[in-house]
């Protein structure tokens, strides 16, 4: 326990360090390391980008000569297979490090406890555990993928006390404060794709950007949209971003509007259509064939029941502003028919309250938050 307390600080560097990464490494996972000697950081790094080199040997290389005999933290168990970089392991091994302490197991096939028994094999001593409910929070998104195959998916919706997002003549701006929408843009800085319908796209016209953030990127911009009725001069399309966007349609979208949105530089995604609409579960799916981890769906009403029937929400994310609309005609924050019966609701669990400027944050999962932390494993795809 003294020596856990004592190496704490240094895990939580190393977290803040991978928090760097967190939708830029996709389909890697967030990393981050520090090289410890006599009680002083004298190295460290992060995981910038799949291709580029891993934190371990970032850090090894930043520390020099101080690496022997030192101590090494790490967010995630060192990888001990040829990706498209070295094994970190063998890095750590050739630097000298005498002790490595890493918070999370690695659930990738690839690596999956061999790292540990790599770094034990070579004669160096081990300790796994430290901070991992802290580093399991900020991976959930890579164990979802590996665990499943698909990203983690968030499902972010902002209203009125009463429920509503938008008022019976489709006015929404803006339901919430500057601070809450502040904090989705850091959000949508952390995500590989941000989803919306649209209805959205149709009402609001949104950009679906990082501005504001210093640093930002944007996402991948996502819009889900069965017959493509996206105007071809949508900001998603042309909002001054190089992020990108997807229109996810279906096999019924005429051939001259799919063009139209072609040539305006959009990417077409045709889908099997599910009642109606875009399959929202191919959809998830196909995110996680390119190695998305974390997949943020901005609503309207619409796509949010839809997302929620499909069963493809693993958190939600539900700001509520200090506001009442009312109205019969007024938009709900979930639309669709709803369920018939309570024992038929949604539950969320680890759930969480805050207050953000003017408004409250609520946060919960409807995956079970340990299927978040670790399990079985997909395919091998970590490089």
């Amino acid at each position: 326990m003294k020596t856990q307390t004592a190496a704490a600080p240094f895990m939580r560097r190393a977290l803040q360090l991978a928090e760097h990464g967190v939708g830029r490494t996709s389909p890697n996972p967030p990393v981050g390391a520090v090289v410890v000697r006599g009680g002083v950081i004298v190295g460290e790094g992060y995981h910038r980008r799949a291709g580029e080199l891993h934190a371990e040997p970032i850090a090894l290389r930043n520390a020099g000569e101080a690496t022997r005999g030192a101590d090494i933290y790490v967010t995630l168990e060192p990888c001990c297979h040829q990706g498209r970089t070295p094994p970190c392991t063998e890095a750590i091994v050739s630097a000298g490090i005498a002790r490595v302490f890493y918070a999370v197991p690695d659930p990738d096939p690839c690596c999956a406890g061999g790292g540990e028994a790599a770094l034990r094999t070579a004669g160096l001593q081990v300790e796994r555990g430290l901070l991992a409910d802290e580093v399991g929070g900020l991976l959930e998104g890579y164990v979802r993928h590996r665990r499943t195959g698909r990203p983690l998916v968030t499902l972010k919706l902002a209203m009125s006390l009463d429920g509503r997002i938008a008022t019976r003549t489709g006015d929404s701006r803006w339901i919430t404060g500057d601070e809450a929408r502040a904090l989705v843009h850091q959000v949508r800085n952390r995500s590989d794709a941000v989803i919306v319908g649209i209805g959205t796209v149709l009402a609001d016209d949104p950009v679906l950007t990082t501005r504001g953030i210093a640093g930002g990127r944007d996402a991948l911009r996502v819009v889900v949209d069965s017959t493509a009725k996206t105007p071809p001069q949508a900001q998603v399309i042309e909002g001054g971003s190089d992020a990108g966007c997807i229109i996810a349609c279906t096999e019924h979208a005429p051939a001259e509007r799919m063009r139209a949105l072609e040539q305006a530089g959009a990417e077409l995604l045709v889908l099997p259509g599910g009642d109606g609409g875009v399959d929202l579960a191919a959809l998830v799916e196909a995110f996680g064939q390119r190695g998305a981890l974390n997949v943020l769906i901005e609503g309207g009403g619409e796509l949010a029941a839809g997302a929620l029937t499909a069963g493809v929400v693993d958190k939600v994310m539900l700001f509520h502003a200090p506001v009442l609309i009312g109205g019969r005609e007024a938009k709900p924050g979930i639309g669709g028919d709803g369920v018939e019966r309570m024992a038929d609701a949604l539950r969320l669990t680890s759930v969480t309250v805050q207050q953000v400027g003017r408004d409250v944050l609520t946060e919960g999962y409807l995956t079970p938050r340990e299927d978040l932390r670790s399990g079985p494993e997909a395919a091998c795809s970590r490089g």
